[in-house]
């Protein structure tokens, strides 16, 4: 019976197909092995009586009926997620939407899946459920790449199991920090994506290409060692070179404010990050409906194209859809002829300027480069150009013109920015920034005065104000503006000088909570120890405060110094003042009291030739000591120092080289040098060898003037491919 039961049915249907062509339902087997339409046949009748016959033609209206409540079920569901798609994430610009349907009136649909293409997250072509799954995060994009989800380098398990949980909308982005100029790709350039919240907020590019280069003309020398105030430095110095694409090594930043740039690329990245991660992970999203619409205003997302640009949206993705897989050639062509078709579209322009900027970088071409400034300024000045893409577009010139070291050229470009953007207070330290850059600290200070005045806590402009103050000598006004700006962990803030100058503040004035700050900057990295705070430097060097002529492998120099430092001791009192016992004064602002004069021959490994000429026979002597004369990060000088003198404590800029003093006239008493917490004294016609990366101070107590030699070389670690490719402090 079991059998004729189920073969009745399948007969049944088979006449019915043939009886009423329009309803073929397929023969579909369910989960339980048994065929849908012998389930559906057994209207509860029975075989016997009929029931079959009843039963069959019952499942075919009935199936029918179902298929047609299916696909309304399904029409329906489209529906309500396109809606949540559209409405709870903003997507679609009515107004715009209205505008086209108005040009298309019979196509209305066609429409809407124009405008909303841009949102086909899925890839097959238009907007539909499945797009709004990837949009709303509950569905992954689908890729060409294996299903099976894997871990980068850089995620842990936790990240993965935790992207539930990231703000709905938002992609995520690699984060890179600080910085050479490696070309990545930056908020500001990624204007198509759906939600860009950072694009306004943010000096992008700074990516490998950080270091900005130098202004030479505020490089600074000082004498016994250096202050981080007189040659700028940055957290991990041997990649403080930059190089311009056609391979020119730029010389290192001249005063400390070079690093300070970069920071303010960093900051606001930084910022969006933290915002946005902690408000999603706060609460349930069912009980925070104002903490939604709070964040929905905060990362207000870019309008980069007018009116007229929105009609050739398609036309300007597909351009920078080339731009973004990196055929910069295909880009700056497609765009090139947006421009041709387009020449009064601001966001047709900017896109060119953007590949030709990548194609700069491709080719490391300064040429081309320039050609991008040049877009870039022609499409900041189209009228109806969008103040967002102004913005975008001014601050990326400002910083490709910092990158070529035009650095007034930059600052004019800030200026106009803040004469447009008043009241943005990023723009407006990154102005201050650019002040400093070429030594307008007085204009900086200004500016700094006003960020302050209309965003007390601004921590940015709190240390930077702050080391202002201090170069200014304002020891004790300096303090509370670094410690309240490093405790505001604001972003552009965490950075080695602040934690040295707040340390080299508080010291001054007999605080020793200054290495509680010299401490806390080792914990952060900017630091090799509490005592070694260089900032220029070499990773894997030998570190140890005091060398022997033995450890430094260079004896035969060590000999030759000691042998003729009578020579050496005559010639230096030659050039010295008779009056006041002085050489040139030192200017570092590293002296408590007295006086402090030096007499250069070499510097940056340069030799001074005028002073040589006054004394030739020291210089001959030194000549053939390359590891001396060719130190470009060191200098070989006389030092003369009077009684009553007292040298702040201090570290030099960099690691890369060792410091040796011979003794000319040294007082029997009085005269001693500190070196971490080892003091030692000079001796006349003997040489003592420091490592100037660590914390020293110099008292000179005597009756009468101390006179030594001062002669940098470089670190005997340092490969000859270093010392030649090293850039200059």
């Amino acid at each position: 019976m079991e059998e004729t039961v189920l073969e009745e049915p399948i007969c049944e249907e088979a006449v019915l197909a043939e009886e009423i062509p329009e309803v073929k339902p397929a023969a579909m087997v369910n989960k339980n092995g048994v065929k849908a339409e012998a389930a559906t046949a057994s209207g509860g009748g029975d075989v016997a009586s009929g029931g079959v016959a009843s039963g069959g033609g019952g499942a075919a209206s009935g199936f029918s009926g179902t298929k047609i409540f299916t696909w309304f079920m399904v029409l329906a569901l489209l529906g309500v997620w396109s809606s949540v798609a559209v409405v709870w994430l903003d997507l679609v610009d009515y107004d715009n939407v209205i505008a086209r349907a108005k040009e298309f009136p019979l196509n209305f649909s066609e429409v809407l899946q124009g405008k909303l293409s841009a949102y086909d997250a899925d890839g097959d072509g238009d907007f539909d459920v499945e797009d709004a799954k990837v949009l709303l995060d509950e569905k992954e994009v689908k890729t060409a790449a294996p299903k099976k989800e894997t871990l980068k380098k850089d995620q842990s398990p936790g990240e993965v199991a935790s992207k539930k949980n990231r703000t709905k909308g938002v992609k995520e982005r690699p984060v890179s920090l600080v910085q050479k100029e490696a070309k990545e790709e930056s908020a500001v350039e990624e204007q198509t994506e759906p939600i860009v919240e950072e694009v306004i907020q943010t000096t992008e590019g700074t990516e490998e290409e950080g270091q900005l280069p130098p202004n030479p003309s505020q490089e600074q020398q000082a004498p016994e060692g250096e202050s981080p105030d007189a040659v700028g430095t940055t957290a991990k110095a041997e990649d403080a070179t930059e190089e311009s694409f056609e391979g020119k090594l730029a010389v290192e930043a001249g005063s400390f404010e070079a690093e300070a740039a970069v920071q303010v690329e960093e900051k606001e990245p930084v910022a969006v990050e933290e915002k946005t991660t902690q408000e999603d992970s706060e609460g349930n999203a069912e009980d925070q409906p104002e903490d939604m619409l709070q964040y929905k205003a905060k990362k207000k997302k870019p309008k980069l194209l007018n009116a007229f640009e929105k009609t050739i949206k398609a036309e300007i993705d597909a351009a920078e859809k080339l731009r973004k897989k990196g055929k910069v050639e295909e880009a700056v062509r497609a765009f090139d002829t947006l421009v041709q078709q387009y020449p009064q579209s601001p966001r047709c322009r900017y896109g060119k300027a953007l590949a030709e900027d990548d194609l700069a970088e491709k080719m490391r071409s300064n040429d081309m480069l320039q050609k991008a400034l040049s877009t870039y300024k022609e499409a900041s000045e189209l009228p109806n150009a969008m103040p967002d893409l102004i913005k975008a577009t001014l601050k990326k010139r400002a910083e490709r013109q910092q990158f070529l070291g035009r650095m007034r050229g930059a600052l004019a470009t800030l200026e106009k920015l803040v004469q447009i953007f008043s009241e943005d207070v990023a723009l407006k330290n990154d102005l201050g920034v650019a002040h400093l850059l070429i030594g307008d600290n007085k204009s900086a200070k200004r500016v700094y005065e006003e960020v302050l005045a209309i965003a007390p806590s601004n921590g940015f402009a709190k240390v930077h104000y702050g080391f202002i103050l201090k170069s200014e000598n304002k020891i004790a006004e300096s303090i509370p503006f670094l410690r309240d700006g490093l405790e505001s962990g604001d972003p552009g803030t965490d950075d080695g000088r602040f934690y040295f100058h707040l340390g080299d503040a508080l010291q001054r004035m007999g605080d020793d909570s200054a290495y509680k700050w010299y401490e806390r900057g080792h914990q952060r990295g900017h630091f090799a120890s509490v005592w070694q705070r260089s900032l220029y430097n070499v990773d894997g060097l030998k570190a140890q405060p005091w060398w022997t002529p033995k450890d430094t492998g260079y004896m035969d120099l060590i000999k030759t110094l000691e042998r003729n430092w009578r020579t050496i001791r005559d010639e230096a009192l030659s050039v010295m003042d008779k009056t006041t016992g002085l050489f040139v004064p030192e200017e570092e602002n590293l002296r408590e009291k007295g006086e402090w004069g030096q007499f250069t021959l070499w510097q940056q490994g340069k030799k001074a030739g005028e002073s040589c000429h006054s004394v030739p026979k020291t210089c001959g002597l030194l000549e053939r000591y390359t590891e001396a004369t060719g130190c470009k990060r060191g200098q070989i000088k006389f030092s003369v120092m009077q009684p009553g003198t007292h040298v702040w404590p201090h570290t030099g800029p960099t690691n890369c080289r060792l410091r040796m003093h011979l003794g000319l006239v040294i007082p029997k008493t009085g005269c001693k040098i500190r070196c971490t917490n080892d003091t030692r004294a000079w001796e006349e016609g003997k040489v003592l060898i420091f490592d100037d990366s660590f914390e020293h101070e110099v008292w000179q107590d005597a009756d009468s003037y101390r006179l030594i030699f001062i002669v940098d070389v470089w670190h005997p670690e340092l490969t000859q491919y270093q010392r030649q490719t090293l850039s200059p402090i």
